[in-house]
């Protein structure tokens, strides 16, 4: 009995010790374990996978895919992050920029600014058009000048108080429509996902005054597109296992407490004791202080549950770097910044 629950340790779980990590290999090919049936079966697959919503918001979504291999996982991972379409900036028309952030510098991190619209409601732009149109295109303006605060004391140094718009924000972003966009969207609905995302510094006599035109696209053909996504961040982890091998009350009950993240061990009071118990292995972040502890490293064992994946998608200002960018000579006297 001992022998057959350590391989199914070793199967289903990547234990950490004080000093490494065990049972990392791969576990999806047949004839690894005497006795176990390894080979892929696509009716057990179906009765054990499933996705498990934890939380969803409207910027955010946490689910589990259980009973599934990591290269399948892996593979889902990219599908998200490469074909999900997204409006992301793709040209910049600079009219003006004094600020000492260069134009194809300023172009890059305005490619960043995740854009609050729907993508499936957008088509995607024909190759080789120059001017987007009410199906393809948003348009934003961005002009702010800045200059010196009047009323600021004699004495101050905070530039907060001594300039007047000398941070530009993602707030700072006019939403442009193009045609009937504005009778076909709602004010407020065309926007940026965050409006406190600082764009750039400005002092007094620097202006900015730029066109921006988002366009639908996906990562596998616009370098942009990842960075804005409704996947900018995308975690795929483990979910945490943390077993106590034996009972621990009293002081070393608040002392096990203290060595993990907050919210994971739980201490009750039980018939005038204090005992731990596990509450929520979830919020651990495995920083294994535990083992600092040499009362208490044997009483707990680590581990991860290797066929279960714990999957963050976010919305999120993603610092990824684009792809080059080509500057151009419009007919207006402008730069235009493709990117």
């Amino acid at each position: 009995m001992a022998a057959a629950q350590a391989v199914d340790e070793m199967r289903n779980r990547v234990v950490l010790g004080e000093f490494g990590v065990r049972n990392v290999h791969t576990t999806d090919f047949p004839g690894n374990y005497s006795g176990y049936d390894d080979a892929w079966d696509q009716d057990r697959f179906e009765k054990n996978f499933r996705v498990d919503v934890v939380h969803m918001d409207e910027n955010s979504l946490e689910f589990d895919m259980v009973g599934i291999d990591a290269a399948i996982a892996n593979a889902f991972r990219r599908i998200l992050l490469a074909e999900v379409p997204t409006m992301a900036v793709e040209k910049v028309l600079v009219y003006n920029n004094t600020s000492i952030v260069q134009d194809e510098i300023l172009a890059h991190r305005l490619g960043l600014i995740p854009i609050h619209a729907d993508p499936r409601l957008f088509e995607y732009r024909n190759q080789g058009d120059e001017e987007g149109t009410e199906i393809d295109t948003l348009q934003f303006r961005l002009q702010v000048r800045c200059t010196r605060n009047p009323h600021a004391a004699k004495d101050s140094s905070d530039p907060n108080e001594l300039y007047v718009n000398h941070k530009v924000y993602t707030r700072h972003m006019t939403w442009v429509p193009l045609g009937n966009q504005a009778d076909l969207f709602p004010e407020g609905t065309i926007r940026p996902v965050h409006d406190d995302i600082l764009i750039a510094q400005l002092r007094p006599g620097q202006e900015i005054d730029l066109l921006m035109h988002c366009v639908k696209g996906i990562d596998n053909h616009q370098a942009c597109a990842f960075a804005v996504s409704g996947l900018g961040e995308l975690i795929a982890l483990f979910p945490p296992d943390i077993t106590l091998l034996k009972p621990v009350e009293g002081e070393a009950a608040e002392e096990l407490s203290r060595c993990f993240s907050p919210g994971v061990i739980e201490v009750q009071e039980i018939q005038g004791k204090k005992v731990a118990r596990i509450a929520n292995p979830r919020l651990d972040t495995f920083s294994r202080e535990i083992f600092r502890n040499e009362k208490l490293k044997k009483v707990v064992q680590l581990a991860r549950v290797r066929d279960h994946y714990i999957c963050v998608v976010a919305r999120a200002c993603n610092p990824s770097t684009l792809g080059g960018q080509e500057i151009e000579t419009s007919l207006s006297k402008s730069k235009t910044l493709s990117l």
